[in-house]
């Protein structure tokens, strides 16, 4: 273990929609709030939960490592599809797409590196 890094222990993830109030939201993009787990902005891997309100859209982004979605509460979609609570998206890298959240959704997002919005 990395000196001074603890485990970072998440409980009731699957219910984190009957209180979002316990994570210290920030902003992120346009309707978009973030919970940082580990990492920054930077070019390291980073993990997060993200929380879309009703209408929320991320624009069109390359991966540029793997990213790994597991969508919490509520539901996201893109051109393939649309992603229910419970759904597992795994991103390679050289993939793209842009997201939406119709209702709105909570989903716990871990990343090796940074996207390129295009």
């Amino acid at each position: 273990m990395v000196e001074g890094l603890q485990p970072i222990v998440l409980h009731d993830l699957l219910r984190i929609a009957e209180q979002p109030e316990r994570y210290d939201w920030q902003p992120f993009h346009a309707g978009i709030d973030i919970h940082r787990l580990y990492g920054g902005a930077g070019e390291g891997p980073a993990a997060a939960l993200l929380r879309y309100r009703p209408g929320a859209q991320v624009p069109a982004h390359l991966h540029q490592g793997w990213e790994h979605i597991l969508v919490l509460a509520g539901s996201q979609a893109d051109e393939h599809g649309v992603y229910p609570a419970g759904s597992l998206l795994t991103s390679p890298p050289g993939s793209s797409h842009s997201v939406t959240s119709a209702q709105g959704c909570i989903v716990l997002a871990i990343w090796e590196r940074p996207v390129c919005f295009l």
